[in-house]
């Protein structure tokens, strides 16, 4: 088990503090002390939000750390506290997303979020016979001791799943994924397979929003109740995978409709097995602005919400509208190599020592 270090801006729940503080110290030593860098180190992050879902002080800490690299090799979690019912999965995106990129990574579920009167966990409350804050209690204990307890995949041979819904002739995104999976699988060699599917159209329908039942029913199964190339293909690929990559071009600052409705159909998946095993990449090219955005859209629906491993520098963002324009790019190729060679990194880690 690792150390877990918890910075803390501004949390006034003192049950909560006290789970966070005593889970700790039984997995392992707690640390406070937000002058020691944090390179390489497991970090849980405790903030509370203001009245308009901020914390001055917690975004003055994240700035001044905003040196390339400042958390490299950090593992981290979140815990995320407002006043109101509000705020929490957008301030919560955006502080894993400014800090993956500065080289940490983020544990699959890395968030537990209390809004005012805990009242986030009243559907909780409905399967598991609990107050409510019994219930926020329960889960930031899990937190830590996930944390705590996260380990590399130990793999012996790493599979790599490609989801796209894009034109090889058009798609800017596409495009620079080849160029990174030509380099990419020529790095790794035999220790690595890669396939893709294409998300076409007429292949994939959006979720139906079946009843709880409905879906665990086929979930028991690892199907849907749709069928087609959702349990034909999709389900088993993801099975397999041990990295997903999601290829994401910028449509209106969000992931395409075939790609988010992938996402939606998940839930019968997530529903009989976790992706705690799993990490996800990303390739996301827009037009003008907005990478971010789609980065982040990613991070809450598959981080965040299914569980997925977030490693670091999980995104490669560019800029590009016309087919091809994205090689026209301003040292393109050293940042298809930095982010080949930091992929490579974090592959290789997860990979069995013999």
């Amino acid at each position: 088990m690792g150390t877990i270090e918890v910075i803390q801006f501004g949390c006034t729940n003192v049950r909560i503090l006290e789970t966070i503080e005593k889970t700790a110290f039984e997995t392992n030593k707690v640390l406070q002390d937000q002058e020691n860098p944090l390179i390489g180190k497991r970090l849980l992050f405790v903030i509370e939000l203001d009245e308009i879902g901020e914390n001055s002080a917690a975004s003055s800490f994240l700035k001044s750390k905003s040196s390339e690299g400042y958390f490299e090799g950090g593992i981290a979690a979140i815990v995320v506290l407002s006043r109101s019912d509000l705020y929490t999965k957008s301030y919560a995106k955006k502080w894993i997303f400014v800090a993956n990129s500065l080289g940490c990574e983020w544990i699959g579920h890395p968030l537990v979020e209390i809004t005012g009167g805990y009242q986030n966990f009243n559907t909780w409350s409905k399967t598991v016979d609990e107050p409510l804050e019994t219930i926020a209690v329960r889960l930031v204990r899990s937190l830590v001791t996930r944390l705590a307890e996260y380990t590399p995949l130990n793999l012996r041979q790493t599979k790599v799943l490609v989801l796209h819904a894009g034109h090889k002739k058009l798609s800017n995104t596409l495009m620079l994924w080849e160029r990174i999976e030509n380099k990419l699988s020529e790095k790794l060699g035999p220790d690595a397979s890669f396939k893709t599917l294409h998300v076409e159209e007429g292949q994939i329908r959006d979720c139906y929003g079946c009843t709880f039942e409905t879906c665990t029913y086929y979930a028991m199964s690892r199907s849907c109740f749709y069928g087609g190339f959702v349990v034909e293909s999709l389900y088993p690929s993801l099975e397999e995978a041990d990295y997903v990559v999601w290829i994401c071009p910028n449509y209106n600052d969000a992931i395409s409709a075939k790609l988010m409705a992938v996402i939606n159909r998940l839930t019968a998946l997530y529903r009989n097995m976790s992706f705690h095993d799993k990490y996800i990449l990303a390739i996301v090219v827009s037009a003008n602005s907005g990478n971010d955005v789609v980065a982040s859209q990613l991070i809450g629906a598959l981080c965040i919400n299914k569980g997925f491993r977030l490693p670091p520098k999980f995104a490669l963002m560019e800029l590009a509208n016309e087919p091809g324009e994205i090689f026209n790019r301003k040292d393109i190729e050293t940042t298809i190599d930095n982010y080949v060679n930091n992929v490579f990194d974090i592959m290789h880690k997860n990979m069995k020592l013999f």
